[in-house]
């Protein structure tokens, strides 16, 4: 989960700009062209960002939490978003082929261990790439934390933010014919994969819309009216992710397997009034990552560009500086 991205607010406790010095597309098979950038020091430090979604896509603001005279700053869109191509696409997209890619942008680089830093599903897809590839990371930096179980699908899509958002919630709700809402993740799926585009860019919409509701603790609840193509793309991806319980089956779930991580230390950032991904689920995490430190922070939601979470972020990116 996470934004919809193109909701434009003020971010505080930043580096300047800066260009990224390498931009490529790289194929990684069955059609997808995937884009990457790299900014900063050419030799320095590297670190990758995993944005949120599925589906969000990087933007440079997110270059902005890095010391670029240290780090070796490296984004890309995941497959089916933002510059990567074909746009909204869902076959062959899944948990596991966005492993692999990370994987490959590792190799391609010839980088030998990286830091991830990632939030909302980001956070999701770091920890599992971490635990396939262990002796690859040297630290994880998370936000907004998002393990992808039943509990925080039926928070967000079964009425449990509804209660504190519910003009909102009536919003999102409301557009789905009584009977069907019983499961509002696959009643916007079947609209969302209808193949009538007008039909699909409203559902993205309405969808985007509810998530991007929530975001800031700044929000009144008035959904930042996103791009239609962004919309539609950011929906379908998280869309099918969510039908398909992020491909993870059975003991493949991120908790049963934090023992692969023992040995790797990390950060976690969490807002104290995140609705759309609540701090149960990354206290939950903390207890058992032994080597994890975790920052609740006061009047902060799941915005990354929360004005406390981007000044924790920055904190701990220096903090690792050596």
């Amino acid at each position: 989960m996470d934004k919809a991205a193109g909701q434009k607010r003020t971010v505080q406790f930043l580096y300047p700009p800066i260009e990224p010095f390498d931009q490529r597309v790289l194929s990684v098979g069955n059609g997808h062209q995937v884009y990457v950038e790299q900014c900063g020091r050419v030799d320095g430090v590297p670190v990758i960002v995993l944005h949120g979604g599925p589906g969000g896509g990087c933007s440079p603001s997110m270059r902005r939490y890095f010391d670029p005279s240290y780090y070796r700053i490296i984004l890309f869109d995941q497959r089916g978003c933002g510059r990567s191509r074909p746009n909204a696409e869902v076959e062959h997209n899944s948990t596991w082929h966005l492993v692999a890619d990370i994987e490959r942008i590792r190799e391609t680089l010839e980088i030998e261990s990286w830091i991830l830093f990632g939030g909302s599903w980001g956070s999701t897809l770091a920890l599992i790439y971490a635990q396939k590839y262990p002796l690859m990371v040297q630290h994880l930096i998370l936000r907004g934390i998002f393990l992808g179980g039943q509990a925080e699908l039926d928070w967000m899509y079964g009425g449990g933010a509804g209660k504190f958002w519910p003009d909102a919630w009536a919003r999102f709700r409301n557009i789905i014919p009584e009977d069907e809402r019983y499961d509002l993740i696959e009643a916007y799926a079947s609209r969302l994969f209808s193949g009538d585009l007008a039909v699909e860019t409203r559902f993205g919409r309405a969808w985007a819309g509810w998530e991007n509701a929530l975001a800031s603790i700044e929000s009144n609840g008035t959904p930042y009216e996103a791009p239609s193509q962004y919309a539609r793309a950011f929906s379908r991806l998280e869309n099918h992710y969510f039908v398909n319980k992020l491909f993870l089956k059975t003991g493949q779930g991120i908790l049963e397997n934090m023992s692969r991580l023992k040995d790797t230390a990390g950060h976690i950032v969490q807002g104290r009034y995140d609705m759309i991904c609540p701090p149960n689920t990354a206290w939950s995490l903390a207890q058992v990552w032994p080597k994890s430190h975790l920052q609740i922070v006061g009047h902060a939601g799941h915005a990354l560009s929360d004005a406390p979470i981007s000044a924790e972020l920055v904190k701990i990116t220096d903090q690792l500086r050596v």
